[in-house]
């Protein structure tokens, strides 16, 4: 099939842009759609009848959706190679499209087959972690020097589109799972997926398709390659030494990994540890020595490739520390669709309250919907009010100080769930409502951490780099749910649930004050960071070609 590459017209919005912002509405709809279910129906399922109601099922909802999560959020590496590599953009998010619309239909027909329901998630996880890198990057290719001025509009429309999507189907999708079962709340996100499709497919004539750029030999990659393998006369190989360390440690954890499934007793690997669990450890090995070993003798590579290119390399292995830091909050933020369901199925629903939306608000799952709402309105307040006040009074407004306190007051939502919990578990009926507090202190965190960061970055890291620094930022999003498993295995030990049980509080109540400890020691952590952290201006020269 040929695929027109039709120019911008001068100083015009591109005709196919409505393409590819539909694409994005239904997509949109359609992944938070099935996400925002996935707990309730896993809970309420046959998929989990085999486990007793209460903890033990939970447990195992919260892992199965959280590695799922991981899987969203690691195959944009696929993705991002595939297109840039290979296929191209357009060609990767059709086809991906496709596997993301078999998934769905997985999870329609199969809600009673385990092999068939976790298929449809893994096809889901592939296909919506492989278009993600794509499809913001494919919309920026539409514009040139004549009409970029258009391009932060439609970037704008991007950013209003997703919490759109995400605020209607947060909404609905619970009622749909409520009124209609399972196989229409999954049907339906799965015929918008299917439009989404369709719609991005309309306009494939229209596209502007910059082809891949095949191996680049001076990528992030290469160089890292270079640094690590050359050797100097007289001088040490510490790095390479580390390197090679951090690769016989992920063998060795995916070797006992794999000789525990086999049935050889190993009593000090943890049974929990299953495949996800351990690879991810192993890929957080290797990218922990692998740029610690490059950062030991990156200099190395001068001479093997330009300055440009390994300076770049350096900013982005400094920037990977930061993104570290951030791990910790991804792990408390993606509970919201998993732990603190489970909390609201635990609260009263105050029908009985003339300010309360009965006709529309039934389900606890709902009030995931305030998240992009109030995404909505805190990013214009942060930018008009908060943001002027702040520098008015002489404090300055930094992107590390902004994550810094993101992180921090992420941890304070916990604290508010947390004593909700405990209002719970004192038998005390506590209505749904207050759990308004500590979305709205989530979401003001995620503000601050996620709009912030990839400002942060960007600015970091130079033209050549920034792809890679986009699928580093979603590997953040891969280890917070790796936190997530971790604790969850942790607390199937004995010694854990009884030292647990030794504070008077319930697991739950427990875990929530834990996390948030997690988000104020990754604060404290990120602040002590970010006062040494050398700030880079990569931003393009006015005039300058993009």
């Amino acid at each position: 099939m040929s695929h027109a590459n039709v120019a911008a017209d001068a100083g015009r919005m591109p005709r196919q842009i409505p393409y590819i912002i539909g694409n994005e509405a239904c997509e949109r709809f359609s992944f938070y759609g099935m996400r925002n279910i996935l707990i309730p129906f896993l809970i309420s399922s046959m998929l989990l009848a085999y486990l007793p109601a209460g903890p033990e099922r939970e447990g195992a909802a919260k892992d199965i959706f959280h590695t799922f999560v991981i899987g969203v959020y690691f195959f944009p590496l696929l993705g991002g190679w595939l297109s840039d590599r290979y296929f191209g953009k357009y060609n990767t998010v059709l086809w991906f499209s496709l596997i993301y619309c078999a998934g769905h239909a997985c999870l329609a027909l199969f809600e009673d087959s385990r092999t068939g329901f976790y298929t449809g998630l893994f096809l889901i996880a592939l296909g919506s972690g492989g278009i993600k890198p794509l499809v913001v990057s494919f919309c920026g290719d539409q514009f040139d020097q004549s009409n970029k001025s258009k391009a932060k509009v439609v970037f704008d429309a991007f950013y209003w589109i997703i919490n759109f999507g995400s605020f209607f189907a947060s909404l609905l999708a619970p009622l749909l799972l409520r009124s209609y079962g399972p196989a229409v709340a999954f049907g339906v996100p799965g015929v918008l997926m299917f439009i989404a499709t369709f719609v991005f497919w309309l306009g494939r004539r229209q596209y502007v398709n910059v082809p891949p750029s095949g191996d680049d030999p001076h990528s992030f990659l290469n160089v890292v390659r270079t640094a690590l393998r050359e050797r100097r006369p007289g001088h040490g190989n510490a790095g390479a030494m580390v390197a090679r360390a951090g690769i016989a440690i992920a063998v060795l954890m995916l070797a006992l990994w794999a000789l525990k499934a086999v049935g050889v007793p190993l009593a000090w690997w943890p049974d929990s540890f299953g495949f996800v669990i351990t690879a991810c450890l192993a890929l957080g090995v290797l990218i922990a020595a692998g740029g610690w070993g490059a950062s030991l003798q990156i200099d190395r590579a001068r001479g093997h490739h330009p300055d440009a290119a390994v300076d770049g390399v350096r900013a982005v292995l400094r920037i990977l520390i930061v993104f570290a830091l951030v791990t910790p909050f991804w792990s408390l933020f993606d509970q919201k669709a998993s732990t603190w369901i489970i909390q609201g199925n635990a609260m009263v629903i105050p029908h009985d309250q003339w300010w309360w939306p009965s006709w529309l608000v039934k389900e606890a799952a709902q009030m995931q919907a305030l998240n992009p709402l109030l995404v909505m309105l805190l990013i214009p307040f942060n930018n008009l009010v908060l943001y002027p006040a702040l520098r008015r009074m002489g404090f300055a407004v930094t992107a590390l100080r902004r994550m810094g306190w993101g992180i921090a007051i992420s941890g304070v939502s916990w604290i508010a769930a947390g004593m909700l919990q405990l209002w719970l578990d004192g038998g005390s009926e506590v209505s749904l409502a207050w759990q308004s507090l500590p979305y709205l202190l989530l979401t003001f965190g995620e503000v601050l951490v996620s709009a912030t960061a990839l400002e942060f970055a960007y600015s970091q890291a130079p033209h050549a780099m920034k792809g890679v620094i986009m699928a580093f930022w979603y590997l953040t999003s891969t280890f917070g749910s790796l936190w997530v498993l971790l604790t969850n295995a942790g607390v199937r030990n004995d010694a854990v649930t009884s030292a647990i049980a030794s504070t008077g509080m319930s697991q739950n109540a427990f875990l929530m004050f834990f996390f948030a400890g997690f988000a104020f020691v990754a604060a404290l952590a990120f602040a002590a960071y970010a006062r040494v952290y050398p700030m880079q201006d990569n931003y393009r020269l006015a005039g300058q070609a993009a």
